[in-house]
Formats: structure tokens, sequence, C-alpha cells
């Protein structure tokens, strides 16, 4: 499957709060990313973040190195068309979270909601965590957001993968520290419940060597 084509057809058919995980107001993720006060010029991605509108709140709270990572070209030129003036202070990259460059220990926060759980393939799940891993500097935040155990089995039409807390920092190992884990109840725009895991991990990649020691 082209997982670009897919994800341009998606957002070809369907206006940005018509898709099932729209969210009027990123409250959950902008909440944990505030509390852990990265600093305002901390470089925050948000991977597969679409038309999101969590960089709205992002540069609301005067963070000032927002880079939003997405498959669809059309769906960043939408986020982009709604912030106006304020879209020209973000990075819009497409491409694919997988193959996307970024140099050693440049990002200070990752944020993913509903990327991470469409890696159906341990291969691909093991090429993410390599990326966030050469990406995020040590100290750096990694906020990964899925369907829980509960959630739905598809989305758009692609199978997915659902984790409890634990399953999804598994997925990442111990060089990871565990800050906070949440249970998210989200209505999609029709009104069905879908349940997301989020967990907030710090990555301390020196752990390990301490562990060994």
């Amino acid at each position: 499957m082209d997982r670009r084509a897919h994800w341009e057809r998606v957002y070809s058919e369907k206006q940005p709060d018509q898709v099932s995980w729209f969210q009027a107001e990123a409250r959950l993720s902008l909440d944990l990313i505030s509390r852990s006060a990265p600093p305002p010029d901390a470089s925050i991605v948000d991977v597969g973040g679409g038309a999101s509108r969590l960089v709205d709140g992002l540069l609301a709270h005067g963070y000032r190195e927002v880079r939003v990572l997405d498959l669809s070209a059309s769906a960043l030129a939408a986020a982009h068309a709604r912030l106006g003036a304020d879209g020209d202070r973000v990075h819009w990259s497409v491409g694919d979270v997988l193959e996307a460059e970024f140099a050693p220990g440049s990002v200070g926060v990752w944020h993913d909601r509903a990327v991470f759980h469409f890696l159906t393939d341990p291969a691909d799940r093991a090429r993410y965590v390599a990326q966030v891993r050469h990406a995020v500097h040590a100290d750096g935040l990694v906020l990964v957001a899925t369907f829980a155990e509960d959630g739905p089995l598809k989305c758009s039409g692609l199978d997915v993968a659902r984790y409890s807390p634990e399953a999804l920092h598994h997925e990442f190992g111990d060089d990871f520290r565990v800050l906070e884990s949440h249970r998210e109840e989200h209505r999609t725009p029709w009104g069905a419940v879908q349940h997301f895991t989020y967990c907030l991990c710090r990555y301390e990649p020196a752990r390990r060597g301490q562990r060994a020691a």
C-alpha cells in the first residue's frame, strides 16, 4: 500500500474536522507537554500532526521551534491556512516518520497521537523507535498516544495495534522512563467513543549503562 496516497485520499475526501481523530483542542497532549516545562526554545516535533490543532496550542503557549511532520501535504496545507500568519512560524514537513531526516539529538519533545498504532509490522515499530532514539536528545520528552486495548481494531480502513500503558512502554524499552500514563475517552465528530492510551516518557539513554555497571 502507498501510505502517502492513502492519507492524501483521506484528506481529499474529508474536511479536517470530519476525520475520526479530530479534536477541537488537543487538551491532554498540550497539558502533558506544558506541565513537563520544556523551555520556549525547545524543538518540538508533532509526528503525523497533519491538520491537528496541537500546533495552535503550542504556539499560544509561546513555543517557538515547532515542526509538524505528516505524509499528507493537503493536511499540512489546511493547518497552515488555519493558522494564517502564525503558520509561517511553523516548520512544515511532508514525509514518512520512518524515513524522515532528523539531526542527531535535535528534538526536545517528540509527540505522536495516532501514528504508532498504525505500525502493525514489528520491523516498522523497531525503525520508529530507532528514529526516536536518533532524534531525541538525552532527557528529552517522548509523548505517544495510541488506541487503548479496548479501542478500535481499524482506523481509516487500516488495521491498528492496541496498547496498554505497559505494552506501549515495552515497545520503547527501559531507556524511556515513564513519567505519566493516561487513558483518554475520545469522542469522534459523529459521537462514537474511542479509548486512547497516552504515555509520557523521558529519554534517558544512560540508564541502561548505569544498571549494567
